[in-house]
């Protein structure tokens, strides 16, 4: 698929393909991580989400090497995000995480590194509320090192990025956080790019990915009949209109799939383009919903939420 995909451009010049795919999975088979990315590089995805705590960098470094020896990419070509975990927030702590994340890809370096959350825990999980300034420091080092060329954060609300751009030397590139047509995310989105910090979308498709019991009856996306039409007049699926209405905002979308056609479809979304009365009618369905409220945090100095 030769679809041309529009990049965002950093407050640091570097620039990073505006859709990627997600790896993470509650629940996944060996070698399933493996082939979503192979899967995914061969249709044209040339960025790539993951994280210590998804437990997949071995998987997804793996394919990486694979689709380079195949030839049909160079690690230029490619744009790799991973994530440092909460239990290892310390200063001293960071440089030697970033190194075993690496290890474990085997690539010599990251495009992007994020703070995966504000909150500080240890190994079974209980606050040791380390201030994410403090854990800042090490990643600014990681840039220093040339071991990531951007550092970012995940899952910052607008006071922590203000305080985190008071203290920073150098500042994040983006915040990675839930938004989609359930969740829009106004306001934090419009803050963001005030401070020229790129806010990116996990969870883009929200409630349509969503099967949960207790999501039953606020999925109108998924049964909204303006939707449908919508949809019906690009020869879409809702999913893709949910995408395409993220990127049309400038926000960056990381959609995550293990079905080879999802993951197409997902990244088929580049060929349309929705009005802006479409767009009003996308961003109506807003209910505020979370779908990833973070809750076994809450108890965490710096939870967000």
């Amino acid at each position: 698929m030769s679809t041309k995909v529009p990049k965002v451009t950093f407050n640091n010049g570097y620039e990073m393909p505006i859709i990627g795919l997600g790896t993470y999975a509650r629940k996944a088979e060996p070698g399933q991580y493996r082939q979503a990315v192979e899967w995914g590089l061969e249709t044209g995805y040339r960025h790539i989400d993951t994280a210590s705590v998804y437990k997949n960098e071995q998987e997804v470094g793996e394919a990486i090497e694979k689709k380079i020896r195949d030839g049909l990419i160079t690690r230029e070509d490619i744009f790799v995000t991973n994530k440092l975990w909460n239990d290892r927030h310390a200063e001293n702590d960071v440089i030697p995480a970033l190194k075993e994340s690496l290890e474990q890809m085997k690539l010599d370096y990251f495009d992007l590194y994020l703070i995966h959350w504000p909150v500080s825990v240890n190994a079974k999980g209980e606050d040791t509320a380390i201030d994410y300034i403090e854990t800042w420091k090490g990643m600014e080092k990681a840039v220093k090192l040339g071991l990531v060329k951007s550092i970012g954060v995940s899952n910052f609300n607008e006071e922590q990025l203000e305080r985190l751009l008071r203290n920073a030397h150098i500042k994040p590139v983006v915040n990675q956080v839930e938004i989609n047509p359930t969740f829009t995310q106004h306001q934090l989105v419009n803050f963001c790019k005030g401070k020229s910090i790129v806010p990116v979308a996990y969870t883009p498709l929200g409630l349509i990915s969503e099967a949960r019991p207790e999501f039953i009856g606020k999925d109108v996306i998924k049964t909204d009949p303006k939707l449908g039409e919508i949809a019906e007049k690009y020869g879409k699926t809702r999913a893709q209109i949910a995408l395409r209405y993220l990127t049309q905002r400038g926000i960056p979308v990381i959609p995550k799939s293990f079905s080879k056609s999802r993951i197409e479809e997902n990244f088929n979304i580049f060929d349309f383009e929705l009005s802006k009365e479409e767009i009003n009618i996308v961003d109506s369905y807003n209910i505020n919903h979370r779908c990833v409220p973070g809750k076994v945090f809450e108890n965490c100095t710096y939870y967000a939420f």
